[in-house]
């Protein structure tokens, strides 16, 4: 008798939902194209965290729906397109996702066209704030922070004096963490001795100095990190190559010859590390979707949530008041750490995990903050 009751409790709040006109969250992923490999986990982790909470009642008594926003990785596609779906969708209250800079940009001015949040689950460019000035808001550290981890890493865990730096000169994202990690790697005493760049994945003006060299730091997007790390190795650079968070995907599975490599990225959510939300983030995720989450995923998660979390406490579905609402966010306890928003301030302050490779398994190294963080 009391398993019927609790199940017709069930029926009735799922049929009150259903009646209930939807609560409507806009996700804007490429999921083809180079920031795929970024794009489609975020997208994943946005859709299980839409998936729970509207297993745990939705929000404000309805139903949670995730509008997509199909990027293909082209910037005026994704500008257009999410343009196309604020307005054929007005009821949409705000719009997360997105990994790259440039993205960004293009989407989030989109949205402050039609005075909507957005909020970046992985771009890291600490000036995007500046560039979309109380509309953008980020889920995820700055790459200032990031490459400051890579700096100090490389100075006083490597004990690296000489320092040759390669970037993609065509990414915003590449040209940022090239220069934060240049400034606080010469702050720390060290030297660069090379600075060399590239365009859409041609590596072959690339060519390292003669003479003692460190570390090589190189930033580049997710479809350019095996082949350039593979260039350096065949080149016969023998030493430890330090990247950013677009190193974080599968590309290492099979590379049983590449070692000596670093990255920082978000999280790290590999079977090991035993934090309870952590473990039950994998264990959701894994069997939602059969395999294991990196950190775009957990991104995806966190971005969607805090939006969520936004809607609940502004009490409201209103664009202004879940603007509001999210800059008022203090200590969400996410799968990718803390994060708070200070008065004024719309880049969270998070730890950094710290990763490597050795014979091409990824392993975590700890979770760090930099001693001190180029000024964006």
């Amino acid at each position: 008798m009391r398993s019927t009751t609790l199940l017709l409790l069930v029926l009735m709040s799922a049929l009150a939902l259903a009646k209930e006109p939807s609560i409507l969250l806009g996700g804007a992923f490429n999921l083809s194209g180079a920031q795929s490999g970024l794009d489609q986990p975020s997208y994943k982790g946005a859709q299980l965290a839409v998936e729970q909470a509207n297993e745990a009642g939705g929000a404000l008594g309805r139903k949670i729906e995730l509008v997509l926003v199909k990027g293909d990785s082209n910037v005026e596609h994704t500008g257009l397109r999410t343009l196309v779906n604020l307005r054929s969708r007005p009821g949409i209250a705000a719009v997360m996702g997105l990994s790259d800079t440039d993205q960004v940009l293009a989407a989030a001015r989109m949205c402050e066209q039609e005075k909507r949040l957005f909020l970046t689950s992985g771009a890291t460019s600490p000036k995007l704030p500046q560039e979309v000035p109380h509309y953008l808001f980020l889920a995820c550290f700055g790459d200032n922070v990031q490459a400051a981890i890579g700096a100090e890493f490389a100075s006083l865990r490597l004990e690296a004096d000489r320092a040759a730096v390669i970037y993609d000169d065509s990414m915003e994202y590449t040209r940022l963490l090239q220069g934060y990690f240049q400034a606080r790697f010469k702050q720390l005493g060290g030297t660069v001795v090379a600075e060399e760049s590239f365009a859409k994945s041609d590596f072959s003006a690339i060519s390292l100095p003669d003479g003692p060299i460190d570390v090589v730091y190189l930033a580049v997007g997710p479809q350019d990190v095996l082949p350039a790390v593979r260039h350096l190795r065949d080149a016969g650079f023998k030493g430890a190559i330090i990247g950013g968070d677009s190193y974080d995907s599968d590309i290492w599975n099979g590379q049983t010859d590449l070692s000596d490599i670093y990255f920082t990225t978000h999280a790290y959510f590999g079977e090991d590390n035993l934090e309870p939300k952590v473990q039950e983030f994998r264990q959701a995720y894994l069997v939602k979707f059969g395999e294991a989450p990196d950190a775009f995923a957990g991104l995806g998660y966190d971005a969607m949530n805090l939006l969520v979390l936004a809607v609940k406490k502004a009490a409201s579905d209103e664009p202004a008041k879940v603007l509001k609402a999210l800059s008022e966010i203090q200590n969400y306890d996410g799968v990718t750490g803390k994060i708070s928003y200070s008065e004024g301030g719309r880049i969270p302050q998070k730890t950094v995990s710290l990763m490597s490779v050795k014979q091409g398994r990824v392993g975590f190294m700890g979770e760090v903050l930099p001693r001190v963080v180029p000024a964006p």
